[in-house]
């Protein structure tokens, strides 16, 4: 019985430390700076509840309530919680489209529904919805930092759907379904000409034509592979005389 109330007092106790007196903070300022305090010490079940009472206890557009807002989405995504992350982020961005952090909420909004795509072979919609933020982010901020972040983002974003097609393509060549393998790399050429998976395309959709004998496909495919991606590996190969 004695060790039974000795852990029962030792969970009481750890309940209690992963709770913030947040009334005991003489103004917004004072609570936001400990829930920062907490929250750069890795605490943030406590800086959670610092940064939500911040936004509460003031007006949704004051500068300090945006920055909580901000801070309490970071703690979201540090907690694994990806969706509600990228909601509060773009609370920020659309709530208030002025402020300075409004770009790099839509960014990390962005980073949030791609931490949920993180398997290119698996529904590529978190992917999309993605790459469909960091695209308005450049659209609505472009002279932005964050921006410049976002254009990085879709690039590699870009060389994510690209060796998702790559690899469907190749799935169904190995099924010897080459009309079907066809699409999947003419579409990867088409949509992601600047990925790195551009040019293996190209070699594999060239290896397709050739195993259903459309010679004059091969033709002007290998003319497009020599003209613009002169480097390709198995280029000589695939393309001999050519």
């Amino acid at each position: 019985m004695k060790i039974r109330l000795t852990m029962a007092a030792v969970l009481v106790v750890a309940a209690c430390s992963n709770n913030m007196n947040v009334d005991k903070y003489a103004s917004p300022q004072s609570l936001y700076d400990a829930s920062m305090a907490e929250f750069n010490k890795g605490n943030c079940t406590k800086a959670m509840q610092g940064f939500t009472r911040v936004t509460l206890d003031l007006p949704p557009r004051d500068p300090k309530a945006v920055e909580a807002r901000f801070m309490l989405a970071e703690c979201h995504l540090k907690k694994g919680e990806y969706l509600e992350a990228s909601r509060q982020f773009r609370r920020v961005s659309d709530e208030t489209p002025t402020h300075e952090l409004a770009p790099k909420a839509l960014l990390r909004s962005g980073d949030a529904q791609l931490e949920l795509w993180k398997r290119v072979e698996l529904d590529d919609t978190y992917g999309e919805n993605a790459m469909a933020t960091y695209r308005e982010l450049v659209t609505r901020y472009p002279e932005s930092q964050a921006a410049q972040e976002g254009r990085k983002r879709i690039e590699e974003l870009s060389d994510q759907f690209a060796k998702k097609e790559f690899k469907t393509g190749e799935f169904y060549m190995r099924l010897h379904a080459f009309d079907s393998a066809i699409l999947y790399f003419k579409d990867l050429v088409a949509n992601y000409p600047n990925s790195m998976y551009a040019s293996r395309a190209l070699i594999k959709l060239i290896r397709a034509y050739r195993k259903i004998g459309y010679t004059e496909e091969i033709r002007e495919t290998c003319t497009h592979l020599r003209r613009f991606y002169p480097d390709a590996k198995g280029l000589d190969e695939t393309c001999p005389g050519v």
